[in-house]
């Protein structure tokens, strides 16, 4: 027999550092963003996909969301255009089965300004003195 790669483990997966689910993760929030940026819809507003996380089966995908419009109108607005966004995710990932979308606005922007807001507001202890 000739020299190969060692037997044993693959490389790939896991041994670089994330899981499979991290990468699906990452590929479903560029091509979501990139569909999203397709849509010509105002009620979007300044929309940013800030993160998936999906199950490890793929029963379900939480897409996290910031924009500057009403979350509630936000949200109608994804749910119309989900089979859209499903289809995207069906065409360009190679994925045997396209997890259903759960759109979930994400806060943390909101909590870090006013975070900021609350901070700008306290006087330096130099001042108090």
């Amino acid at each position: 027999m000739g020299r190969g790669a060692p037997q044993g483990r693959r490389s790939g997966g896991a041994t670089r550092g994330y899981d499979r689910t991290d990468r699906l993760n990452e590929l479903l929030v560029r091509i979501l963003a990139d569909e999203v940026e397709r849509i010509d819809d105002d009620r979007l507003g300044f929309l940013t996909v800030a993160g998936v996380e999906t199950d490890r089966d793929l029963s379900m995908a939480r897409v996290y969301v910031t924009s500057d419009v009403d979350d509630h109108g936000l949200l109608e607005a994804l749910a119309e255009h989900r089979p859209r966004l499903q289809r995207a995710i069906g065409s360009q990932a190679r994925v045997r089965r396209v997890p259903p979308l759960t759109f979930v606005v994400d806060d943390t922007v909101r909590s870090a300004d006013r975070i900021e807001e609350i901070l700008r507001g306290l006087a330096p202890f130099d001042e108090e003195e």
